[in-house]
């Protein structure tokens, strides 16, 4: 039995993982404009839930956004993606990875998106050299394109806004997880 969820774990983890990046045979360009593309389409979507965070973000050092999936078997839980983090000041893109693992109770998959607004620049700093997040994530979610709903969240980290929402999926979990946010070689 532990082998069969071992196995099974591992397989969604692939899969899901899979899902959340760029495609590998893409070009450089081709990476770089899929994640500006999916940058674009989450702040168009958190403005029109949230109007009052564009001035946010206007006003801030900096932001990231990410996509990632992840999934969940009973008590492990695993996810990966890909985003950008952008300076305000420099207008420069620092094009990022990310990885998730965790424990808790909890079972299903889904994909969401990542918001955060840096409102110093040492915390944009930070986060970009340094990129480690810890933290607990109870939620809900069982969406497809515009059918379900989710239980969805904003949290605040010192300098930090976080905005978190559903794309699709279906889960109910509760863990305590570890995120590595880094730089990704290729596309920088």
């Amino acid at each position: 039995m532990k082998k069969a969820l071992t196995l099974t774990f591992c397989l969604m983890t692939l899969i899901i993982t899979g899902c959340a990046s760029t495609s590998s045979s893409s070009s450089v360009a081709e990476k770089r404009q899929a994640t500006l593309q999916m940058k674009d389409e989450t702040l168009t979507q958190l403005y029109r839930d949230k109007p009052d965070v564009r001035e946010q973000i206007n006003s801030a050092a900096g932001y990231a956004v990410f996509s990632n999936a992840n999934v969940n078997v009973i008590f492990i839980a695993a996810g990966g993606g890909y985003g950008v983090a952008r300076n305000m000041r420099t207008k420069q893109y620092t094009y990022m990875n990310m990885a998730e693992a965790g424990v808790g109770l909890g079972f299903g998959a889904k994909d969401y998106r990542i918001v955060m607004v840096f409102h110093t620049e040492k915390a944009l700093n930070q986060f970009i050299e340094s990129g480690w997040t810890f933290g607990g994530n109870a939620d809900a979610a069982a969406k497809a394109g515009d059918k379900g709903g989710s239980v969805e969240g904003e949290a605040y980290y010192g300098d930090v806004t976080v905005y978190t929402f559903t794309e699709a999926g279906l889960a109910l979990q509760a863990t305590v997880k570890g995120t590595k946010f880094w730089k990704d070689s290729e596309l920088n």
